[in-house]
């Protein structure tokens, strides 16, 4: 069998298995959880966090060095975004319009879940702007900060473009560095079947199934939200002529880890290995790719817009446009500096509400069940990044009169030429 399917089978028995916990031996749920199942989670989601930061920074410095151009970096950076804020506006469009149509909580009440809400502070794009310099090169490094780190890359390429052949040496430490990662990485995943089982198992089996079934047009409405933009990005790559059914076949490891850990920064090693066999050539996929990672949330667009409204329902407030603007103008921007971590959509969403003047309380309502729909605004946060990096590498070619081919059309496109 594939990693994809056993992560997969080991989904569907991490269900079975957490449901079984929670309806018939309750009383082992809490030692089950916290000596096996939640620690063998915890332990898996740090494994496959390990070689993040070193595959980040070297694919792209190594990326980068082959581009040897400034202009062209500059060029990358302007259309990614562009393409950031046009299809992140769209999912974020989805989301409210489904939670207008499904009206989701509307004559919704007698909820007593409960959990701590802290409002989070909004910071201003200036300051934003100015914490992505990182001060020290090594403390970005080891905090994990991707954004920093994707700075501290391009700083180190534009050195090394000027340095030349004395850099040499350093250009050959960090393609070790990226191959070994990557063993590493191959290593790691051979044991991703049991840290989903037991990320999925813990769970099931500390919250059960029953809130869904009360948070039923909730949970459907953030699916169906999802599936119309993964629909969406679908088209675009039948439009580019990218192979869709190649494409989730290549990603089809990648779209399991991002489902199975409900985290993208997790998934971006695994994504960006399977880009690259799929086709998108290395200079464009080591920028856009962690880039993307740590911007573009076309899942967290959807959840603000669609939670924001949700509550607004629950609690009678009347939908003014202003309120709508107030929603989607902050939904929007909030998208943007959601960690790619499980659960960050739930805290920063208080931004949202308060911008908004709705209480933050509503954030209990949905707190049960944000892990399990975090799972599938995952795989649309990483279909949306690398739909995004086809699409620039597409513009880019059919500028130079190419056009954009997977690797295996790539091969039979030459040979039919030569």
């Amino acid at each position: 069998m594939t990693l994809s399917t056993l992560i997969l089978i080991a989904l569907g028995l991490g269900i079975v298995f957490g449901s079984g916990l929670h309806g018939f031996f309750p009383a082992a749920i809490g030692p089950l959880d916290r000596y096996l199942l939640d620690p063998t989670g915890r332990a898996f989601l740090r494994l496959i966090q390990f070689v993040v930061v070193p595959i980040v920074f070297s694919s792209l410095i190594l990326g980068l060095t082959r581009v040897q151009n400034a202009t062209r970096v500059g060029r990358y950076l302007v259309k990614l975004l562009s393409g950031y804020v046009l299809t992140s506006s769209l999912a974020l469009g989805i989301g409210m319009g489904m939670a207008l149509l499904l009206q989701p909580g509307a004559g919704m009440a007698g909820f007593s879940e409960t959990v701590a809400v802290k409002s989070v502070a909004p910071v201003s794009p200036i300051d934003w702007l100015v914490s992505l310099i990182p001060v020290n090169p090594i403390a970005a490094l080891g905090s994990g900060n991707l954004l920093q780190v994707i700075v501290a890359g391009v700083l180190f390429s534009a050195g090394i473009a000027s340095a030349g052949e004395k850099a040499r040496p350093f250009v050959d430490f960090l393609e070790s560095l990226y191959v070994i990662s990557e063993k590493i990485l191959s290593v790691v995943l051979y044991v991703a079947p049991v840290g989903v089982f037991a990320l999925i198992a813990s769970v099931i089996a500390t919250q059960g199934l029953e809130l869904v079934a009360r948070l039923f047009f909730y949970v459907f409405g953030l699916f169906l939200s999802s599936a119309l933009m993964i629909g969406f990005y679908t088209l675009v790559l039948w439009f580019l002529k990218a192979k869709p059914a190649r494409f989730y076949s290549f990603l089809a490891e990648s779209l399991s880890l991002a489902f199975g850990t409900a985290s993208s920064n997790a998934a971006l090693p695994v994504v960006l290995r399977d880009i690259q066999e799929y086709g998108l050539p290395e200079e464009i996929a080591s920028f856009a790719i962690p880039l993307g990672t740590v911007l573009k949330r076309d899942g967290s667009a959807i959840l603000q817009g669609f939670n924001a409204l949700f509550i607004a329902q629950v609690y009678g407030v009347p939908l003014t446009p202003s309120l709508v603007l107030a929603i989607a103008l902050s939904g929007l921007l909030v998208s943007f500096s959601t960690p790619g971590v499980p659960g960050s959509a739930l805290i920063t969403m208080t931004t949202v509400l308060s911008a908004a003047g709705l209480p933050l309380e509503g954030v209990a309502l949905v707190a049960g069940v944000d892990r399990l729909t975090d799972g599938f605004k995952t795989v649309l946060n990483v279909v949306g990044n690398t739909v995004n990096a086809i699409f620039l590498n597409a513009w880019e070619e059919r500028e130079t009169g190419d056009r954009f081919f997977p690797r295996e059309d790539r091969s039979i496109a030459e040979s039919s030429e030569n």
